[in-house]
């Protein structure tokens, strides 16, 4: 069992950056891959980054390749999400989540409860 929270989230303007963490209990974290997905109003929950157990693999969107960064440190059980040049449509409640291996699905096994981010214009 994992439980998984969200950090990180607020306002910036269009161009900024904000940095999620997303905290995991348990002492297996370092043997999950961990993936952000987003959900914005209205709109279907889409992925946006992954990483590997490892963290020797990383996988993007393509929407925001070249923008936002994935990384772990499993000895804190911490997984984060770098997020630089915001733009409007990034805006969305972005979630963590957990399952054996990295992929850009929603099949994950575990969830977090999400984190509102909102980039201004």
């Amino acid at each position: 069992q994992v439980q998984l929270v969200e950090s990180g989230g607020g306002l910036v303007q269009a161009g900024g950056s904000l940095r999620l963490s997303c905290a995991a209990s348990g002492r297996t974290f370092s043997s999950y891959a961990m993936g952000w997905f987003r959900q914005a109003p209205g709109k279907e929950r889409e992925f946006v980054a992954a990483i590997s157990w490892s963290g020797g693999l990383t996988y993007y969107a393509d929407s925001v390749k070249g923008r936002f960064t994935i990384s772990r440190d499993n000895a804190k059980n911490t997984v984060y999400l770098q997020m630089n040049k915001m733009k409007p449509e990034d805006t969305a409640v972005y979630y963590c989540a957990a399952d054996a291996v990295a992929g850009t699905g929603l099949g994950y096994d575990y969830w977090g409860q999400g984190t509102q981010v909102t980039v201004s214009s």
